[in-house]
């Protein structure tokens, strides 16, 4: 790594930290800010949760393109400014349009964000170092939404609507911050869609799906969000209190020790996983969600004390996060590795628009699940947990060998990107 892409990356992080930090403000309290501070009702809070979602599936197809022909760095510019403004707008709304349409703009922006700031650090990194670049991303994500939230918490008030006009300034201001912040990056040249005469928008996602590797990841990426992250404020948490009769303040503290256990491990997890395949990585995962969902079952089907039911559901959510803490240093840097040269902005987008189809379905059917049917619920998502390993498994097999195992890279100039294995005895890569 230059000097040049070692500032950049300084610069790329602060703003990861910055983003997190003011949604952190926000995301906790937007439904009771829609539904109890503006008193618009739990319809129009609904609404404006399904509008983010929405905004964002919309957005997300033309974002990658728009990485590819114009560079990460214009368009994250562009969303930064739209998420201001959605967010100060959103803060200053008091009807139901208002709220709607500033609810989409802060999620079309907030949506681009991630594979804009995904496409620069895969630009700025290496083979050798992208592993730790997206674990330091995840770990500052996760630090700053917990701060964001914590700080925000101390400074809402129901009874106040200017309290929560300041938070939504507040996070306004953070993403305007990082504007400045990022304005004056140099970003080292990678190539763009428009070097290649012919190429279409057309073409391009065909040339995604001929990619029978980035095809079975993002299969393996819906199942990963679907059973995990769809379910945390919708699903698990429903169980959690009709089931094993969790307290609201438990469940705060079981979200706790999923972002502590985050921080914590994180760094000490990247040690662990840097030198193992990242398909059985991913395998691993599966398996450790798997024992999750048996504790979640143990807490609300077991027949133990209150206080055990409760270790039991808050364990849960810790050993979801030590699966986050090892999927961060392992699959977006394999989504970039699959990606041929200029193509990273492309297939960063649609495995973007892979999580959100899975955070807006997950929801949906987790949700009325868990309320409801508590032994099916826990059969179901240990059932798509054990799938997680399976998947991942016969991703392995369609691996190159550096693309499965990173460090064989290291001192080497990767040739083959997002094609399907090598021959056997085929170069894998060149020396510098």
């Amino acid at each position: 790594m230059t000097r040049a892409m070692g500032a950049a990356m300084r610069r790329i992080h602060v703003g990861n930290a910055l983003s997190a930090f003011g949604l952190g403000f926000t995301v906790p309290y937007l439904y009771v800010y829609v539904a109890q501070v503006r008193g618009l009702g739990a319809m129009t809070a609904g609404l404006v949760l399904a509008v983010f979602a929405v905004a964002a599936l919309i957005v997300l197809p033309f974002a990658g393109r728009a990485i590819v022909r114009r560079g990460p760095l214009p368009v994250l510019l562009a969303a930064l400014v739209t998420a201001a403004l959605g967010a100060l707008s959103l803060g200053l709304a008091a009807g139901a349009a208002t709220v709607l349409l500033s609810a989409a703009a802060l999620g079309a922006g907030q949506a681009v964000m991630q594979p804009a700031l995904a496409t620069m650090i895969v630009d700025c990194s290496s083979a050798d170092t992208r592993s730790r670049a997206f674990a330091m991303q995840f770990f500052l994500q996760n630090l700053g939404l917990g701060v964001g939230g914590l700080i925000g918490g101390h400074l809402v008030d129901t009874t106040r609507v200017s309290s929560f006009t300041l938070l939504f300034a507040i996070e306004a201001a953070m993403f305007l911050l990082l504007v400045g912040v990022l304005a004056t990056v140099r970003m080292p040249h990678s190539p763009r869609m428009e070097d290649a005469p012919g190429s279409s928008a057309k073409g391009s996602w065909k040339q995604l799906f001929g990619n029978r590797a980035m095809v079975q990841l993002c299969v393996l990426g819906f199942v990963l969000f679907f059973a995990c992250y769809g379910q945390f404020e919708s699903g698990l948490s429903a169980y959690g209190v009709e089931a094993a009769g969790i307290s609201t303040s438990a469940l705060g503290t079981a979200l706790a020790a999923n972002t502590l256990m985050i921080v914590v491990a994180q760094f000490a997890v990247l040690k662990l996983v840097e030198r193992r395949r990242r398909s059985r990585v991913i395998a691993a995962v599966g398996l450790i969600w798997s024992v999750a969902w048996l504790a979640a079952g143990y807490a609300g089907l077991g027949h133990g004390s209150q206080e055990m039911a409760t270790a039991a559901f808050v364990s849960t959510y810790a050993l979801f996060g030590l699966g986050e803490a090892m999927l961060s240093p392992t699959v977006a840097p394999l989504v970039a590795d699959l990606a041929p040269e200029g193509m990273a902005g492309q297939y960063n987008s649609a495995f973007a628009l892979v999580k959100q189809l899975a955070l807006a379905v997950g929801p949906a059917v987790g949700g009325p699940l868990g309320a409801a049917l508590h032994g099916p619920y826990i059969v179901t998502f240990l059932l798509f947990s054990l799938g997680i390993t399976v998947l991942a498994l016969r991703l392995g097999r369609q691996l190159t060998a550096v693309q499965d195992r990173p460090w064989l890279a290291r001192g080497t100039r990767v040739v083959r990107r997002g094609g399907a294995p090598a021959e056997h005895g085929a170069p894998l890569a060149e020396p510098r």
